[in-house]
């Protein structure tokens, strides 16, 4: 009986290194998901959306009401004045964001615009497809010297009126 004693005492042995090997294995999988879910979670954010815009997947556009405008035209015949309100198109939530934060830099630059223009220049389909192109190029033009230009796709006239 004292040789059965012995080998009750030595198979317990390979079955605790068994199961330390299979804790140390779960723990590094464990360590290692963690790792990998924080890596991809912190660079997951703009990237993200650039990569997906990159590959050819078309995002939905997103839409920027600007409040009215309300500016005195150049005189032709008499004092004329122009009512205006529209709503940008943009690509995605970030330059939604970025356009709001510079929202007094964007409407100087469309008033100057605006009040540089004529009745006559503006009141054909043309003239307003003309308007609605340099309104376009100058809500583009950067915010800071040598920063990106803003993502800006359309003009969408939501109401013209000229009196």
């Amino acid at each position: 009986m004292k040789a059965d004693a012995k080998a009750d005492a030595a198979a317990p042995a390979p079955d605790s290194k068994k199961k330390l090997m299979i804790a140390l294995t779960a723990g590094v999988l464990v360590l290692g998901a963690g790792a990998g879910a924080g890596w991809y979670f912190s660079h997951s954010g703009e990237t993200a959306t650039k990569k997906e815009h990159k590959t050819g997947q078309v995002l939905p556009p997103e839409y920027l009401p600007v409040d009215p405008f309300t500016v005195n035209l150049q005189p032709e015949n008499g004092e004329q004045y122009l009512q205006l309100q529209f709503t940008l198109q943009v690509d995605g939530p970030t330059q939604v964001e970025l356009i709001k934060a510079n929202m007094a830099k964007v409407r100087n630059r469309v008033l100057l615009l605006l009040s540089a223009k004529r009745a006559s220049e503006i009141n054909t389909v043309e003239g307003k497809q003309q308007l609605a192109s340099e309104i376009l190029s100058a809500v583009k033009e950067p915010f800071t010297a040598k920063g990106d230009p803003q993502e800006v796709t359309d003009v969408l006239f939501t109401s013209f009126i000229i009196q």
